[in-house]
């Protein structure tokens, strides 16, 4: 039995993977920066720590860039 693919949003977007990525997968296969990120999984902070686990169907991500200002 194959796996089916797993559907997940990132910034607003829709992506579909053939395996579910962990979190560093996902960024990198999206060309999104791993450095000075912070990553929101439906609406609530993920940590850093748990980056390596693979992420879930239908999750809704957010991926946040630190910005300076005044």
């Amino acid at each position: 039995m194959s796996a089916s693919p797993v559907g997940i949003t990132v910034n607003g977007e829709d992506h579909t993977f053939p395996v579910a990525p962990t979190v560093h997968e996902l960024l990198a296969g999206l060309n999104l920066p791993c450095k000075g990120v912070a990553v929101a999984v439906d609406g609530a902070v993920f940590p850093k720590s748990r980056w390596d686990e693979p992420v879930e169907r239908g999750w809704e991500i957010e991926v946040l860039t630190a910005v300076q200002g005044g």
